[in-house]
């Protein structure tokens, strides 16, 4: 059994530590917790490891968000990894912060990685965990919301968001998208 775990957000320094960033936050926690090691390769940073009998090839695109469809593209058909075994990680200002969502297709929700996906891969039909920032942002400022830092006050929420992210990520390897999404969906996380 091969996976492909997708870890969205901005290759740089100055997007280190924002919300956009969580997928590479959560993919990066993932791998440190079972000791892959990044390497740079074709439009990626890219880790594999063995988890359970499974191959995992971990991602962050460094593509940019908007073209991230060419990075999970080219991973998908090299490893020949099945649809169904593709898991996207990715933030959502339509979720709050207590709250993270695993669903096995959807719409890309506005969100630019997504839309890049679905157009590299023709399809919407590929599971995805959207890890909710919330929307404390006035009219028009989601863009430097989404690329600002968290909160102070956030960052413990945060931290622990991560762990249980990567504990689906677990479960979506070892159990099925079912068995992850009943450990996670509908739950609200606080400290």
């Amino acid at each position: 059994m091969k996976f492909l775990i997708v870890g969205l957000g901005n290759a740089g320094n100055e997007y280190v530590d924002t919300r956009h960033n969580i997928g590479f936050d959560v993919v990066k926690a993932f791998l440190n917790q079972h000791g892959g090691q990044f390497r740079v390769d074709r439009h990626a940073y890219i880790a594999e490891i063995k988890f359970k009998g499974r191959s995992i090839i971990s991602i962050c695109p460094t593509t940019f968000m908007n073209l991230s469809g060419k990075a999970v593209k080219y991973w998908m058909d090299k490893e020949n990894i099945a649809l169904e075994n593709i898991l996207v990680i990715l933030d959502d200002v339509n979720l709050p912060l207590e709250s993270l969502r695993l669903k096995p297709g959807g719409s890309d929700g506005g969100h630019n990685g997504l839309k890049s996906i679905q157009s590299c891969l023709g399809t919407t039909n590929y599971p995805r965990l959207r890890f909710g920032v919330g929307n404390n942002f006035p009219k028009g400022s989601q863009s430097d919301f989404v690329l600002g830092k968290w909160y102070k006050d956030e960052v413990a929420l945060m931290k622990l968001k991560i762990e249980k992210s990567v504990e689906a990520i677990e479960i979506f390897v070892t159990q099925g998208i079912t068995f992850a999404m009943n450990a996670i969906n509908n739950k609200k996380f606080s400290l």
